[in-house]
């Protein structure tokens, strides 16, 4: 080969070399990274009146803070994250002042920011002899208000109580058992943790000793408010629009606090208008007009529409509006449906729910049956949507069960508690909530979002459990507690499962609960 051959070959080789390299150098990388969300899955800090309330969905966690502790330092003393997490932004390690919301920031291949908010409750109060109504206490322009008849007014007004701040602060002056003039507003210095408040305390006066100050209509129930001077004979009386008879509600429906009193009015007529007013001994205070609502029962409350889509049951109809969802596309998925239609019912008619807890791929499936849908599985685990829209207030939810209990054989570290061979716990609850939509439920460990019956948007909640053998129908009867009566809910959450911890995967392989017959009751 000729010098000018070789020249030529070895450039054209450089050539080829670096078109190579200039490639390479264009080629990127689009792989993208898997989207996971960093979760909190513990989180402790002083002071806490209940466990951290750990929203992965909101990405929020809530600290109920105990009056004794400082919100402006509340130290943090444990967290746990979920696997591969790690927090990029924000302080842990130093106390928190979370009189308004804190933001941290977790990252697992992308950063997600999170929330840290404290909730803390203070008891507060300032009565005085011979107050009319309740005392108002408005703790953002720190003012005290309380309201004493004309005559003999608030030139000398005896102090029965004073707390404005939280356990152990110092007040001054701390005018308890003290008589005042609260002509003009009397200050008080409230000292805590190293900061001062001034709070002051207005008086007013009023001609009338009692009035009718607010009414909560339900549908077979009516929860009347009143204000009088306390220790006087003070209660409700109502009647029917268009009806000339008043009737007292009796002293059991009546509960007192101070100079305020409630009448809970039973046994009503729905979509019935009435008329209520408070008095107090011979006086009568205004009266409220007040309209109950209606009844509703829940779509195939008995559970006898079914329908078979392919291997899945579905509880209701083909083509009608599906009101009750199940775990079944998530247990198909690995073997049969574990909610199923059965001829074993409480009144030997119509069909009942059977929910059986099997195994599927190593993992617990709870029989489930709940108000809501199933949205979709997410890998071996399931996302479901409960509740389903009621702005009414139901008392009890009725209805039968029977259970088969099998020893537990399924166990979960978040469970700690449960212990193998242990029976298996089936259960039943009913919730009111007014949450903004449905609430998203996902089971998977490291995006674990349940249901909490402490949560604030819950403004009832009740539950049955059985922990044994129930070898006939029985009926079951669940009170629904109330923690607000003015509240209007947007959704009814109602839900039965064969394994009370089938959540977490825990319960025994072969448990089994019978439903039939539920029924919403709306009175006392």
């Amino acid at each position: 080969m000729s010098a000018n051959s070789r020249v030529m070959l070895i450039a054209a080789a450089a050539m080829a070399a670096l078109g190579l390299w200039l490639l390479a150098g264009c080629i990127k990388n689009d792989i993208p990274y898997p989207r996971i969300q960093p979760n909190f899955t513990e989180f402790e800090a002083e002071g806490l009146l209940s466990a951290a309330e750990i929203d992965s969905a909101s990405r929020v966690v809530t600290l109920k803070l105990a009056e004794t502790t400082d919100i402006y330092a509340v130290d943090v003393t444990s967290y746990k994250l979920s696997a591969g997490a790690s927090l990029v932004a924000g302080e842990l390690d130093a106390p928190l002042n979370l009189t308004e919301p804190y933001v941290v920031t977790l990252r697992m291949y992308q950063d997600y920011d999170w929330v840290i908010v404290g909730r803390q409750e203070i008891e507060r109060y300032f009565t005085v002899e011979g107050q009319v109504g309740a005392t108002i206490i408005d703790t953002t322009a720190r003012r005290v208000v309380v309201t004493v008849p004309a005559n003999p007014g608030a030139k000398a007004v005896k102090v029965l109580s004073q707390k404005l701040g939280p356990q152990g602060c110092v007040e001054t002056p701390d005018m308890t058992g003290q008589t005042i003039n609260l002509v003009d507003p009397v200050k008080v210095t409230v000292e805590a943790w190293g900061r001062t408040e001034e709070w002051e305390i207005f008086c007013r006066t009023t001609q009338s000793t009692v009035s009718t100050t607010r009414v909560d209509a339900w549908t077979q129930v009516a929860w009347v408010y009143g204000a009088a001077m306390e220790g006087r004979d003070n209660g409700v009386e109502y009647r029917e629009v268009g009806s000339e008879k008043w009737t007292k509600a009796p002293a059991e429906w009546v509960t007192h606090t101070g100079a305020t009193f409630c009448a809970r009015l039973v046994h009503l007529n729905p979509q019935t208008e009435y008329e209520a007013r408070a008095y107090s001994d011979d006086e009568k205070g205004e009266i409220k007009t007040f309209t109950t609502q209606e009844l509703f029962q829940m779509p195939n409350e008995s559970f006898s529409d079914w329908w078979l889509d392919g291997k899945v049951w579905q509880p209701w109809k083909e083509g009608s509006e599906p009101y009750w969802g199940t775990g079944n596309k998530g247990s198909a998925f690995g073997k049969e449906s574990n909610v199923t239609p059965s001829d074993i019912t409480s009144s030997g008619t119509g069909k009942a729910a059977r929910l059986e807890s099997l195994d599927v791929f190593t993992k617990l499936a709870a029989g489930s049956i709940f108000a809501g849908s199933f949205v979709k599985i997410d890998g071996t685990n399931g996302i479901l949507s409960f509740g389903r829209p009621c702005d009414l207030h139901p008392t009890k939810l009725r209805g039968y069960l029977k259970y088969s209990s099998k020893p537990i054989t399924n166990l979960n570290d978040a469970v700690p508690f449960v212990k193998a061979g242990e029976n298996d716990t089936c259960i039943v609850w009913c919730a009111l909530v007014d949450c903004a939509e449905p609430i998203t439920i996902r089971t998977k460990p490291s995006e674990r979002h349940l249901f909490d019956k402490n949560a604030s948007f819950v403004i009832a909640y009740g539950e049955v459990q059985y922990g044994e053998d129930v070898t006939d129908y029985i009926p079951f009867e669940i009170n629904l507690d109330y923690r607000s009566t003015s509240r209007i809910p947007k959704y009814i959450l109602t839900v039965a499962s064969s394994s009370k911890y089938g959540d977490y995967f825990v319960g025994g392989v072969g448990s089994t609960l019978y439903v039939d017959d539920f029924e919403l009751v709306y009175d006392y």
